[in-house]
């Protein structure tokens, strides 16, 4: 199975620990927005996307990046690392989810965990969740990558 991650990690590498994590599983090559070709998800049999949150937001790097691509087909996942938890009904994975829907992608689900967060209001006590992600998320991101590869038919 042809796997690509493209993943934004710009703070403290929390997103690109849990990006390796997928890719181990997923025999992926993790790659940056700036670094990934445009057409290499259309080639790909599944694309992973992922980054931190910033002020609620997924990193802009990233969504550039998927508004750029080209309407196709394909299966992909999205993926994030925040100081706080996601909340359903302001969820900061919501857009890139219907950004690929609207890129024809089958989105098979999404991964987020706690991470180390430095943001400004955090910074004042030396940030947040400064053990994360830890073990257990890392092991929680290779069991999402599985759970996508056997979707996918492959064993």
């Amino acid at each position: 199975m042809r796997t690509v991650i493209v993943c934004a990690s710009v703070s403290h590498g929390n997103t690109r620990r849990v990006a390796d994590s997928m890719a181990q599983v997923l025999g992926a090559r993790v790659v940056s927005p700036e670094e990934a070709d445009p057409t290499e998800p259309a080639d790909a049999d599944l694309v992973g996307f992922g980054s931190g949150v910033f002020h609620g937001r997924l990193h802009p790097a990233l969504m550039s990046f998927v508004r750029a691509l080209p309407t196709g087909r394909g299966r992909a996942f999205v993926f994030a690392t925040s100081g706080l938890p996601e909340i359903p009904l302001m969820s900061f994975t919501r857009p890139l989810v219907r950004l690929l829907e609207g890129k024809g992608f089958e989105v098979d689900g999404s991964f987020s965990c706690r991470a180390f967060d430095t943001w400004t209001p955090f910074r004042i006590v030396g940030g947040i969740n400064k053990q994360r992600p830890h073990t257990g998320d890392l092991a929680a991101a290779r069991a999402f990558a599985g759970r996508l590869r056997v979707r996918g038919g492959h064993l």
